[in-house]
């Protein structure tokens, strides 16, 4: 049997264009509440539509606080007499300021519950049906969760839109699917990237335009819809630029006459494996396990150390999201995707070990640069490095998987870490998490290799038995 042609240039051009435009609009419109307490872009499901919910969220949750919690019996008051019950627990107090952004985190934790579960499936399903037809129909549920968020009178419909929206959202990593399906292994990294691009151009646009909304309040029972009302007009107006303007990447192949689809296997499908899924899966695990809880615990250690509100920390955010969109576009995207895992990795450890011991705001900017190159590095590396040990017809199954670790490992960091920090102290707290984080650094360095499609590429004496001129033509 043939093998598959090549995508063309003129092709590929397309499917990224129109990749590039929905990834801007989808960051700033769907998943309402993640980055307000998981703040680097990299790292969370982000685009425009998404984005401008950041500056609305603390002030949606003590909206629905101030309005649910006269109430005993409402669930919301129920929530924050379970978070006041955890916050007794440590041994040092936790200011009340903290309620919303433990409600946040708790609301994050969901979330990424929500996408542990959906995201094999979404993979999956992409595999067996197509990459446009599986994000149709996740951009389908993506609409149903901004209009519970639009009609979110109460704070029991609010929590069904992030359920909805964690269950449905499948438009990063099937971004990342179609992105490996229409792109050489020479070219993977550069195209991973530019998805990853997207992130952080939204973080830096999405904000400001969230903020100029909330000042517009039309519904007195829902101030907020607004904002989401505009959200929803963007994934509408998303969803039919995909309908209309996407093409499908991945075609399964057809039963033959006879019935016998798999009665020739093809040679390109034979994928050389070099590192293992679950090596790769455990690694994303664990990085963003440490991470996570530590993304989650700076906004404390900032008011604590500094007396930080959400100016300076909005303004520490912005540098460290503006530092990232230049490395991913002047230096990430010409790299190899371990080196980009490796070079993260290890500024990840360097910052542990910087916030564990600062004592000024010049350490934390240095730290907060560190931070920058992992936010920008590490997730597209990994996703790069998942993409290269899987074959067409399980791409984005395999995808869906490895994001499934991660968002299971951002569901429970968060919790540990800041219990660790609230009872043992930061020092304690931080210097646990540079351990965690130089294990994965033994981890990428020890275990990873560079995959057998970027191998071939380089320049590096070739085997007796393979000719010259074929390799020319095949790359």
């Amino acid at each position: 049997m043939a093998a598959k042609a090549p995508v063309s240039p003129e092709r590929r051009k397309k499917v990224l264009k129109v990749l590039f435009i929905s990834l801007l609009l989808d960051l700033v419109s769907i998943d309402c509440g993640i980055p307000c307490f998981f703040p680097f872009p990299q790292l969370t499901p982000l685009k425009i539509s998404f984005t401008f919910i950041l500056p609305l969220f603390p002030k949606l949750l003590e909206f629905y606080r101030n309005v649910e919690t006269q109430h005993s019996q409402t669930l919301l008051s129920q929530i924050f007499s379970g978070l006041n019950a955890y916050k007794n627990s440590f041994s040092r107090p936790i200011n009340d300021r903290y309620d919303i952004v433990l409600l946040g985190g708790a609301l994050g934790s969901i979330f990424s519950i929500c996408q542990a579960v959906a995201s094999p499936v979404i993979g999956t399903l992409s595999d067996r049906y197509g990459r446009r037809t599986a994000l149709l129909w996740s951009m389908m549920g993506n609409i149903a969760s901004v209009a519970l968020w639009c009609a979110a009178t109460d704070f029991r419909t609010f929590l069904a839109s992030r359920i909805v929206g964690g269950l449905s959202e499948g438009n990063v990593q099937l971004a990342m699917a179609i992105a490996t399906d229409i792109s050489s292994d020479k070219d993977r990294g550069k195209t991973m990237a530019m998805v990853g691009a997207c992130f952080s151009i939204a973080f830096t646009f999405g904000p400001a335009l969230g903020a100029a909304l909330s000042q517009v309040t039309i519904v007195a029972a829902n101030p907020f819809a607004t904002a989401a009302g505009f959200s929803l007009f963007l994934i509408v107006t998303e969803t039919i630029y995909l309908y209309i303007a996407l093409p499908e990447t991945h075609f399964r192949e057809e039963p033959t006459a006879n019935g016998s689809a798999h009665s020739e296997k093809p040679a390109v499908e034979v994928t050389k494996r070099t590192n293992s899924h679950a090596l790769l899966n455990m690694t994303h695990f664990t990085f963003i396990l440490f991470f996570s809880g530590m993304e989650f615990s700076l906004p404390f250690m900032t008011y604590d150390l500094f007396g930080y509100g959400s100016k300076e920390s909005g303004r520490l955010l912005g540098f460290i999201g503006l530092v990232a969109s230049l490395l991913q576009g002047a230096v990430v995207r010409r790299m190899n995707p371990l080196k980009n895992v490796q070079l993260g990795v290890l500024s990840c450890a360097g910052a542990f070990i910087i916030l564990a011991q600062v004592e000024n705001q010049r350490g934390l900017y240095i730290a907060a640069t560190l931070l920058a190159v992992t936010s920008s590095t590490v997730v597209t590396g990994l996703n790069s490095l998942s993409s290269f040990e899987a074959s067409s017809n399980e791409r984005g199954g395999k995808l869906g998987n490895h994001r499934s670790f991660g968002q299971a490992g951002r569901a429970i960091g968060p919790l540990l870490f800041c219990t660790l920090y609230w009872w043992a102290g930061r020092d304690m707290a931080y210097f646990t998490g540079a351990a965690g984080m130089f294990g994965v650094c033994a981890l990428v360095l020890l275990s990873l290799k560079n995959p057998a499609g970027l191998t071939a590429t380089k320049v590096t004496p070739m085997p007796e038995d393979v000719d010259p001129e074929v390799v020319k033509k095949e790359l």
